[in-house]
């Protein structure tokens, strides 16, 4: 699925510390519960414990043990066989997490060419694991070259020979 950014710009966080701890103590897993709770309300008024598994392809149990970690970490909001919600706090961090995987597969698919379904999983591991200085010098350099396309068209069309030539192929 291709994600629309929320902001143009991914916040740091750097004036909010609680945010940024709150975040690091997340495991990849929490992390993707909360961003597909941002992401089914998108779309969505309301988000349902069955949906959020669906949306996932994990059984019940797994969302229901999941959400009550992120409800204990103050992160979501649920009502008992009732509907799900980020607090303040939850949204904040579920779409910065949105907003990561959006300019990684927005850089590999857009920039790099990589075909739509391997963007889409690539971001999802990447997401995890990326420094904000990565992310930072990576949207810099998509804005430069959104901002410079006649460099972008000539670094592709030599890029293209280079990935074509058969002496560059390394994998």
């Amino acid at each position: 699925m291709v994600k629309k950014l929320i902001k143009k710009e991914y916040k740091t966080g750097k004036n909010k510390e609680s945010k940024n701890k709150e975040s690091e103590n997340l495991s990849h897993s929490l992390e993707d519960y909360l961003e597909a709770i941002f992401i089914i309300n998108i779309d969505k008024k309301v988000v349902r414990v069955k949906e959020l598994a669906e949306f996932l392809k994990v059984k019940t149990p797994s969302v229901v043990d999941a959400v009550s970690k992120l409800e204990k970490k103050g992160l979501v909001n649920h009502e008992k066989y009732g509907y799900l919600s980020l607090s303040k706090e939850g949204n904040d961090i579920a779409k910065n997490i949105y907003n990561k995987h959006g300019y990684i597969y927005e850089f590999l698919n857009g920039f790099l060419g990589v075909d739509n379904a391997s963007s889409e999983e690539d971001a999802c591991g990447i997401e995890h694991h990326i420094s904000k200085q990565t992310l930072e010098k990576l949207i810099k350099l998509m804005d430069f070259i959104k901002n410079n396309p006649e460099i972008y068209l000539e670094f592709l069309e030599k890029y293209n020979q280079y990935i074509n030539n058969k002496k560059n192929k390394h994998i």
